[in-house]
């Protein structure tokens, strides 16, 4: 008796720990936001809702009582106060402060939310390159709290991963000089981990290995405090080009090149079938436990738009087989986690039986698929529900961190209600794999807040939204809003989609065209505008990212109208439209400085950061202009910005090279010379690259007074585009 006794007392004691860990954890990403906010809200511990997480909310003596199974769901519940009552929005970005009420609204009937699936996922390989790369860790603090107080509990963490193939590639008799040179640039990392690349933009500096493995243990250490299971990689086969003459009888075969980059940066893969795979696999393991310890879950993609070896079911049912054996080996509490991106990407190749003969070489309930662009095309809905395999529901929602107006909101919505109700137990997750950061965060919110049983309307998310967005309840806001939602945010988000000022010029035809009425646009802008003052981050977003895609909008018609005028030899036109386009460029890039973060300046500024002597600086800002802008390969453009300093100092320039080779074709009465003009622009493109001359900050303005100007400026241009 007396032991049992003393058994209760350590379980309760143990028990008790635990709460306070996790109140710990929740009272201090309070403090991190607001210490006032700290001293207001009281977290407590409860129990979990039938095995679901959950969140209670409520008031009680003047203060505010967050309870939650855990950290994570006290975060979320946070998260709810600060959105439904104190109306405001906590931006991901570090350095965007919360806007709070000088009075702390009550919670007049008290809430209980539970969790409609047990995983929630966040990020994707691309983020690492088109937003993440020159994060430090004030950068990466700040995503994880925005992280947790949407629900994300299932992260991925790929940062640091090359120090730790640094280490096992070294021991296999690799140079310090081979390894460093297989590697990409750091922007261009991501595609080298997925397989895709190799070398682009390297070699890598050894103080990006050091430092990132520092990084990289604040950040899984961070997570795992506030309840999440990190992601790491495992190895997928990709080895250096170097194995094939330290082992010479492996069974090592180069892969299908890649978006049109050049042999020399092919990449090569190693047999799963092979000794030498599970070696491999073993010392990377072992080494990134060291560094990063383990949540037994592992990111693994093989073929990510490659063409595997072969194509042949029992092949790809033996390769996938042999990567869970070597990784069980490892880790007998295993999971792998695989992108179903290829499913889509290389459609016609991956036919239902090769892809059920993939599939199925891993032991059921130890793969979860993640459903990478659901918005568009659900995958789970082509492939039988990945025959059986667990699954994650993801929106995509932007690609390459392309700053335009797009996102099938309301479409998404509608497809995770009925994915929920037909899927049963095989949906375990909701989640988003966007390719950057620099967008509207509220598709993102959106679909996270859908993983919890909130049961709200449309009506309710729209007007919680702009009040959040406005700080107040807003009549304008809502309405902006409402026109939004419903008849703008339908737009599937799609490669090359930015606004026409950003993109490549071609004559007589444009990469985009508008997929809703600009009159919607309009007049969601005009609601917008009609507010008697801007008072939060939130808001500026949303008119500096409605304001940009409308002047974008009218560019395109200009330069269509500049086009006509060419073609009729009217010189006379040609002059008026391309005044006008000189002018909308100048006046998107002064609307973009409203934002850090649509600034060259403060992209670039981020990159030489890291750096710690001038010839490190310039390389990492070499690379970190090339991933917005020239890329490689085949990928001109396929990542760019609508941002101040860019649209001054890069995009303005292809436009005069195109407007003038267009002038002097009309004065000389001679064709248009594509050719010259090509060359042109891709020695100007080549040159700004490479550059490291300054590009001076612009002067952030006060964006409703400027936004009211531009609507004046253009009024009759926008009229007639609307009308």
């Amino acid at each position: 008796m007396r032991k049992l006794i003393m058994l209760v007392m350590c379980v309760a004691g143990a028990l008790t720990l635990a709460a306070d860990a996790d109140v710990e954890q929740a009272t201090a990403l309070a403090g991190r936001l607001s210490q006032r906010l700290a001293a207001q809200v009281e977290f407590k511990k409860i129990a979990p809702a039938d095995g679901h997480d959950v969140f209670t909310l409520e008031s009680s003596d003047g203060r505010i009582i967050v309870g939650g199974n855990n950290a994570n769901s006290m975060a979320v519940g946070l998260n709810r106060y600060l959105n439904r009552y104190c109306h405001t929005t906590v931006s991901w970005y570090a350095d965007v402060p919360l806007s709070l009420p000088d009075v702390w609204p009550s919670v007049p009937v008290a809430e209980r939310v539970t969790a409609r699936v047990p995983q929630r996922f966040f990020l994707n390989y691309c983020t690492y390159g088109y937003t993440m790369p020159f994060w430090q860790w004030t950068d990466w603090e700040r995503l994880i709290d925005w992280m947790a107080l949407n629900g994300v509990n299932l992260p991925l963490a790929i940062t640091g991963q090359e120090a730790v193939w640094y280490n096992v590639w070294t021991r296999m008799g690799m140079t310090d000089e081979q390894v460093r040179a297989y590697f990409t640039g750091p922007a261009y990392l991501p595609w080298h981990r997925m397989a895709n690349i190799d070398r682009w933009c390297g070699p890598l500096p050894k103080e990006w290995l050091d430092g990132q493995v520092a990084l990289q243990q604040r950040i899984v250490e961070r997570e795992r405090a506030l309840n999440m299971r990190p992601v790491l990689p495992a190895f997928a086969g990709h080895v250096p080009g170097e194995m094939r003459l330290l082992f010479p009888d492996a069974d090592i075969q180069s892969l299908s090149v890649w978006a049109g980059f050049p042999d020399s940066c092919r990449t090569f893969f190693l047999n799963s079938e092979d000794p030498l795979y599970s070696r491999i696999q073993r010392d990377f393991l072992q080494e990134q436990t060291r560094l990063f310890g383990t949540d037994h879950i592992y990111g693994i993609d093989p073929f990510n738009e490659v063409d595997p070896p072969s194509f042949e079911p029992d092949y790809l049912h033996r390769v996938t087989r042999h990567i869970y054996e070597s990784l069980a080996a490892v880790d007998p509490q295993a999971e792998w986690l695989q992108m179903a991106w290829f499913l889509y990407y290389q459609s016609k190749d991956y036919t239902p039986r090769r892809t059920r003969a993939m599939l199925t070489g891993v032991p059921q309930g130890r793969m979860t698929m993640l459903d990478y662009y659901c918005e568009y095309k659900e995958m789970w809905r082509e492939h039988e529900g990945f025959y059986g395999l667990p699954f994650v529901w993801c929106y995509l929602g932007n690609f390459g961190g392309n700053s335009n107006v797009q996102g099938s909101v309301k479409t998404a919505g509608e497809r995770i209600e009925r994915a929920l109700a037909e899927c049963g137990d095989n949906l375990v997750g909701i989640g988003s794999t966007l390719e950057g950061l620099d967008v509207q965060q509220f598709p993102y919110e959106f679909v996270l807040e859908k993983a919890w049983n909130h049961g709200k309307t449309h009506r309710q998310v729209v007007e919680e939204l702009a009040d959040r967005h406005a700080g107040v309840i807003s009549p304008q806001a809502r309405r902006a809003w409402k026109v939004l939602y419903d008849s703008v945010l339908y737009v599937n988000p799609t490669n090359f989609a930015c606004p026409l000022p950003c993109s490549y010029p071609v004559r007589n035809k444009e990469s985009r065209r508008m997929m809703y009425r600009p009159a919607q646009l309009l007049a969601a802008w005009d609601c917008l505008l009609a507010q008697d003052t801007v008072c939060t981050d939130a808001m500026t977003v949303d008119l500096v990212w409605v304001g940009r895609q409308l002047l974008g909008d009218l560019f395109l018609t200009e330069k269509q109208a500049f086009d006509r005028a060419f073609t009729a030899s009217d010189s006379v036109s040609m002059l008026a439209h391309d005044a006008v386009m000189t002018d909308l460029l100048a006046d998107l890039d002064l609307l973009n400085a409203a934002l850090p973060h649509a600034t060259l300046d403060h992209w670039l500024q981020q990159a030489r950061a890291l750096g710690i002597d001038p010839q490190v600086k310039d390389y990492y800002e070499m690379n970190a202009r090339r991933i917005i802008t020239t890329w490689g390969g085949n990928l001109n453009d396929y990542a760019c910005r609508n941002w101040n300093g860019l649209l001054a100092d890069y995009y303005a320039h292809r436009w005069r090279i195109y407007c003038d080779e267009a002038f002097r074709a009309v004065r000389t009465g001679h064709d248009f010379d594509d050719e010259a003009r090509h060359a042109a622009t891709a020695s100007f493109q080549e040159a700004w690259a490479v550059s490291t001359v300054p590009v001076p900050a612009g002067l952030c303005p006060d964006v409703l007074s400027l936004s009211r100007h531009l609507r004046t400026k253009y009024d009759r241009l926008l009229s007639l585009m609307t009308n």
